[in-house]
């Protein structure tokens, strides 16, 4: 299949149904290369995430276990957060990982970013490594999060992603990648 076929659709007008703080919807009437037009194709608009693999000083990994409202379940995961408008990655990165769990350490090093949905979103993750992670703060979560903090050997953050324990697509992605840029 050449990339001469697989052409942009054309945008012929948008309009927003939900437009709030967390969620941005944008309904899309657009046409397809072969002509088709399609009236209601819905994209999540979103800054992003950033999601922290962060190391203290022992090589422990810090780990956040919060209830998930959108699943039901209490999951366990890397700290991450939304980008705000006015922040860098980075800066969220900062920002979430001291908010989530009190930590702070090294710049963050970005590792990579990932699409997240490319069907029905805009929305990116980006994926930063914190060195030398202490407590340095009271944590302070936002009004809907109530946190545990854990600490992970890396071969155990390893197996838990490889086995189901840490189980969002994003967070397991974020593990392996991150090891890897470890060499671990």
């Amino acid at each position: 299949m050449s990339d001469d076929r697989l052409r942009s659709w054309r945008i012929l007008s948008s309009d927003y149904p939900i437009a709030t703080r967390f969620l941005r919807l944008r309904a899309d009437r657009v046409e397809l290369p072969d002509g088709t037009v399609v009236e209601e194709y819905f994209v999540r608009e979103s800054y992003g995430f950033s999601v922290v693999l962060a190391l203290t000083p022992e090589e422990r990994v810090i780990l956040v276990r919060q209830y998930k409202h959108g699943i039901a379940e209490v999951v366990t995961e890397l700290p991450a957060g939304g980008i705000d408008a006015d922040e860098t990655p980075a800066d969220c990165a900062i920002r979430e990982l001291r908010e989530e769990t009190g930590y702070a350490g090294s710049p963050p090093e970005h590792v990579r970013s990932f699409i997240t949905d490319p069907t029905n979103s805009n929305s990116r993750y980006h994926l930063f490594i914190v060195r030398d992670a202490v407590p340095e703060h009271e944590p302070a979560p936002d009004p809907t999060e109530e946190i545990d903090v854990l600490l992970a050997p890396l071969d155990e953050v390893r197996a838990m992603a490889l086995d189901g324990r840490i189980a969002a697509g994003t967070q397991v992605a974020a593990v392996l990648v991150g090891l890897a840029a470890l060499g671990r």
